[in-house]
């Protein structure tokens, strides 16, 4: 690693930690010519996943608009920003882990939708009003329906 004072070519590591869930490796080092002393963050470099929207268009995978959109169907409700990141965080994961590059917008909502539900059935249905593109009041009540049986079902 260079080092970013006096751009000698070698540093050497005089501490290591892993950080959030072992995702990212904090490094301090120090180096050999100048002495002074830098953080590096380490972590590993994810091949981008592509997301086809309804359309057949593409676009890179951005969590952040995805977050975003879950905080919209969220607001003023019970739901802590650290509960949004960690559904952000888990279908993150869930998409890394499959080894697809691509995932169909429609697949992703889904995704969204099953855990909004165990989250807060108000974001759910939110956010399941505006994916889902409802066309009148009859399909928002069939689709309230739908989710009042499954919990009665399920009790």
């Amino acid at each position: 690693m260079k080092c970013p004072f006096c751009n000698f070519a070698d540093t050497k590591v005089i501490d290591s930690r892993a950080q959030d869930d072992n995702s990212v490796i904090r490094r301090r080092r120090v180096c050999e010519k100048c002495g002074k002393r830098f953080t590096t963050y380490e972590r590993v470099d994810m091949i981008p996943i592509t997301v086809i929207k309804r359309d057949g268009t593409r676009e890179i995978f951005d969590k952040a608009k995805l977050q975003n959109g879950i905080m919209k169907s969220c607001n003023k409700r019970p739901v802590t920003a650290q509960q949004i990141q960690k559904l952000v965080d888990d279908i993150e994961n869930t998409l890394a882990g499959s080894g697809e590059r691509e995932v169909e917008s429609k697949q992703l909502g889904n995704m969204v939708i099953e855990r909004l539900k165990d989250l807060d059935e108000v974001a759910y249905v939110r956010f399941a009003s505006v994916y889902r593109q409802f066309k009148d009041i009859n399909s928002f009540i069939d689709e309230l329906e739908k989710m009042l049986h499954e919990k009665n079902g399920n009790s």
